[in-house]
């Protein structure tokens, strides 16, 4: 079933009820509020913050914010193509809404010339390691300065229009 999941802009008209969305209890740990995470794009410009609304149809159900092709700078900007938060509702995790917006995210760095996208996650129990797993993120050998796993999901090229058959 093909989820209808759009990545809008952050507007005065959605800003509130953006801001108002909440992980479950427990996930704190694993991921910060949206506030946060605003506050963090105000905090380091130079990562090229990209972040959007998710959203299910006309309801806000989540967050994500990225690197936009940023000039990797270890410790604080790990790649120029960074996952830098996931944010889903409580109310509306396990319904896909997650795999969708990585698979949407991922679709956009990748016509943008990416061949890895890269994100980071808290390694304890309840946190999100399956799910980036499941959705093909390998770890790549580092941790971040805080002892976050970094993964990578490799990005094979978009389809290219004018292949022809050579057959």
């Amino acid at each position: 079933m093909a989820l209808n999941v759009t990545l809008d802009e952050l507007t005065a008209q959605n800003r509130d009820a953006v801001l108002a969305l909440r992980v479950g209890p427990g996930q704190g740990r694993f991921v910060g509020t949206v506030r946060e995470a605003l506050a963090e794009a105000a905090e380091y410009p130079y990562a090229k913050p990209w972040y959007r609304a998710v959203y299910a149809g006309a309801e806000p159900v989540g967050f994500v914010m990225l690197s936009w092709d940023a000039e990797p700078q270890p410790p604080e900007i790990i790649g120029p193509w960074f996952l830098w938060k996931l944010l889903i509702d409580e109310r509306h995790q396990g319904l896909g809404y997650g795999r969708e917006v990585v698979r949407q995210v991922a679709d956009l760095v990748r016509a943008e010339g990416a061949t890895e996208l890269l994100t980071s996650y808290v390694p304890e129990d309840g946190g999100p390691a399956g799910f980036y797993r499941r959705l093909g993120f390998e770890p790549s050998g580092d941790l971040d300065a805080s002892g976050e796993v970094i993964v990578r999901l490799t990005l094979a090229p978009p389809p290219s229009a004018d292949r022809t058959s050579t057959a």
